[in-house]
């Protein structure tokens, strides 16, 4: 009887390696397998073969979402209510319609204690503003300066091609106010004016 366990033992053993070996195989042939398989559909191809039959990565797809026939120019405006300095690094730029775009706002608190701070934002002209859509922006949510930070916080943004054709000019402005300090904020009124470079 105790032969036969060790027997069976030892072809359990047997089984579990071969087992095991043959799922190693699997995993490590599965990344040539997936390769193969999105060159075969078409699905996800990374690389792609030239004339002399060697891969070479693909180059990056162009956006054919892109208007490059139209350029808008995107003013950035900036206010604060509050004990802050806030701009725009850029004052304007020029952008296609379709094309993601990135700026940069700075902002530095002034005091020797911590801020929380939030960012409104408005478009002009309104009917832009439905066109006008923001992937990233600071303004998504509060912001906590620490006494005397500086902060460079990002906005990326694409304008819909729908835009209608008699727009060329947007302005984007943020109202940077404090939250629960003494500043309150009041619809088109600003402690500070607006500050470009």
């Amino acid at each position: 009887m105790a032969f036969n366990i060790a027997q069976y033992n030892r072809q359990m053993f047997l089984k579990l390696i071969v087992i095991s070996l043959a799922m190693f195989a699997f995993g490590y042939a599965l990344i040539p397998m997936y390769r193969v398989l999105c060159e075969v559909t078409g699905i996800n191809v990374v690389t792609s073969k030239n004339n002399y039959g060697t891969r070479a990565v693909h180059a990056v797809e162009k956006n054919t979402q892109v208007d490059e026939s139209r350029l808008i120019t995107v003013e950035f405006d900036s206010n604060t209510q509050g004990p802050f300095r806030f701009r725009s690094i850029k004052s304007s730029m020029q952008v296609h319609p379709g094309e993601m775009v990135q700026v940069i706002y700075e902002v530095v608190n002034t005091q020797g204690r911590s801020v929380s701070a939030q960012a409104i934002p408005s478009y002009a002209p309104k009917q832009s503003t439905q066109h006008f859509t923001k992937l990233e922006c600071f303004c998504f949510a509060e912001q906590t300066l620490k006494p005397n930070e500086s902060r460079e916080m990002p906005v990326v943004f694409i304008i819909d091609p729908a835009l209608p054709k008699d727009i060329k000019n947007i302005t984007l402005s943020y109202t940077f106010f404090e939250i629960n300090g003494t500043q309150k904020v009041v619809p088109g009124q600003h402690n500070s004016k607006a500050s470009k470079i």
